[in-house]
């Protein structure tokens, strides 16, 4: 690990370090979370040193890191998203089910007020959203026509939600002010 001048600050010698599949930094820069050898998830602490596993039963595509930086969300190909908390204290995830991923790379993300929801794409091209609290989708967004494999919540506007999808269009999602529709999109084709 180096710093912005190029200085090492640690470095992992004696050990052959396995392939890094994702990687993610807490918002306060405290912990460097990455997803090893598929099936592994390490926490280091940078300032402490200290360091912890969580293995996950079934291959791990994707890892995304609350704002808060309090929890991570793992998508597995077992067609789960499983979420932890960075700390440690939980025994188990809180289990999130119904979209479909076998073999592809599928994101997911916190996102909503308060980063209260979980957002992630599906090999069965739509958008499912659920409350961080409950394991079933609260919302399926339909629209695209191909596997949607990346989701992303607006920082600044809590209500607002793009997807990416290998229809190479990229969806924009959000709650309607109008009677006539609960969701609003606009469609922007990619180049």
């Amino acid at each position: 690990m180096w710093d912005c001048e190029g200085n090492e600050i640690k470095a992992w010698r004696g050990t052959r370090m396995p392939k890094v599949l994702d990687l993610a930094v807490t918002p306060d820069g405290e912990n460097l979370i990455s997803v090893l050898c598929d099936k592994e998830i390490r926490i280091l602490n940078v300032t402490t040193n200290a360091e912890r596993v969580i293995s996950e039963e079934h291959p791990i595509t994707s890892l995304s890191v609350s704002v808060d930086g309090k929890f991570l969300v793992v998508n597995l190909n077992s067609q789960e998203i499983h979420m932890w908390d960075v700390a440690g204290k939980w025994k188990k995830p809180l289990e999130y089910k119904g979209h479909k991923q076998h073999k592809y790379v599928i994101r997911s993300c916190f996102g909503g007020l308060n980063s209260m929801f979980i957002a992630s794409g599906s090999e069965n091209s739509q958008v499912y959203i659920w409350n961080r609290k409950s394991p079933d989708p609260i919302e399926v967004l339909s629209g695209h026509s191909m596997m949607v494999n990346c989701v992303s919540w607006n920082p600044k506007r809590p209500q607002m939600l793009a997807s990416a999808c290998d229809d190479q269009t990229i969806r924009i999602w959000g709650s309607s002010c109008s009677k006539k529709a609960n969701l609003k999109e606009r469609e922007t084709e990619m180049p």
